[in-house]
């Protein structure tokens, strides 16, 4: 664990610099400083930088920049993390990771000389920049609108024509599949499910990263679908089949990852995201029911991801119908508390149930009578009469 200095107005630590947050979370450890060029940073990378325990994130872009309302920053807020926003994307370069920087009032120094200046952003300046981004939300949507429309007349033939599915060895013929994907809620929403995967045994099926959100609850997945680009060696190692995610203009981005592992794996030739081509498989597969946990359905997740439109996914859920069940939020459904009422029908339901014992169990009758007799002695005992 790294210790990190602070005083009033500055924070030392030790940096860790990375181009791809996501990436770059596999190697942070609490007290350090992040250093990240993310853009308009989203929500589920600003919670995977919370998990970490960083005390501070120095961002070479804006961490808001009014496009639409990005939840990321507030999320690092709440947890204490110090934040500069904007440093510029020179900071990348003269930062070496693992150096010790100090933090002074947004200036970001290097053995005492100043390498680069940021702004330190709070509460208050990320609800401001949130409350003006939402004000100019209604471009983005009218964007985000057309492009989703615009792609869908693209695709909508090539979304419904028959798939070539690869020989699996994963058995999906009627049987219930779990598809997780890293999105919003998604560790909550698992966590929600597990009654049901104990009862119906799904078949696991992670994209990318959502294998170690399997694995975090113990559970290992039978599949991960994607471009592996965000798998921990842990997941490399968990033994589920491997399923690249190829597009039919022949992009194929994690190849040479795949290769390098020396994994054996199947490629998936299919439009749209790599979690459209999990319940797509899953589904040409003859699956009983696909139910998706951390899927992307709204205009700020796609957004977050950096699409600028969702005819993938539109077409995909058209042609899965109501075979699709979507647990996005099933853990914000019902939040168990306990009740006076709930306590008092278990007190109730103990005494019956030691009362109806008692009367069955010749050896407890026996063992109350004793009781009872050694009580009555202890009070003649004492007060010479017998009760």
């Amino acid at each position: 664990m790294t210790d990190v200095e602070t005083t009033s107005g500055t924070l030392s630590g030790t940096a860790r610099v990375g181009r791809r947050t996501k990436d770059l979370t596999k190697r942070l450890t609490a007290g350090e400083v992040a250093f990240i060029d993310h853009r308009d940073l989203d929500r589920v990378a600003g919670e995977s930088l919370v998990s970490t325990g960083v005390a501070a994130v120095v961002n070479a872009s804006e961490f808001i920049s009014g496009r639409y309302p990005n939840s990321g920053p507030a999320r690092l807020d709440e947890a204490g993390i110090l934040l500069v926003d904007a440093a510029g994307p020179e900071v990348m370069d003269l930062v070496p990771d693992g150096a010790e920087v100090t933090i002074d009032d947004g200036r970001i120094l290097l053995e005492g000389q100043e390498v680069a200046r940021g702004q330190i952003i709070d509460s208050a300046a990320i609800s401001d920049r949130m409350e003006s981004a939402r004000d100019s939300i209604g471009s983005e949507l009218r964007t985000f609108a057309v492009n989703t429309l615009e792609y869908i007349d693209k695709e909508a033939d090539l979304a419904f024509e028959p798939l070539v599915l690869p020989e699996l060895r994963t058995d999906f013929a009627g049987r219930h599949v779990l598809v997780v994907v890293r999105g919003h809620d998604y560790k909550e929403d698992l966590r929600a499910l597990r009654p049901y995967i104990m009862e119906y045994h799904p078949v696991l099926v992670a994209v990318d990263g959502g294998a170690d959100a399997l694995l975090d609850v113990k559970l290992v997945p039978d599949m991960i679908i994607g471009d592996f680009d965000s798998l921990s060696a842990k997941a490399w190692e968990c033994g589920a089949e491997l399923v690249h995610h190829v597009h039919p203009d022949g992009r194929a981005p994690g190849r040479e990852e795949l290769q390098e592992q020396g994994k054996p794996y199947v490629e998936f030739i299919v439009e749209g995201t790599s979690e459209d081509a999990a319940m797509l498989l899953a589904y040409e597969s003859r699956a009983e029911l696909i139910v998706a946990v951390g899927t992307h359905a709204t205009m700020v997740e796609f957004l977050d991801k950096g699409r600028a439109g969702m005819s993938s996914t539109f077409l995909t859920r058209l042609r899965l119908g109501p075979m699709l069940i979507d647990a996005k939020g099933v853990s914000q459904l019902y939040k168990g508390r306990v009740r006076r009422r709930d306590i008092l029908l278990l007190v109730i339901a103990a005494i019956v149930v030691i009362f109806t014992v008692a009367l069955v169990s010749d050896s407890l009758q026996l063992f109350l009578r004793t009781f009872w007799l050694y009580i009555r002695d202890l009070w003649y005992s004492i007060t010479g009469r017998l009760s």
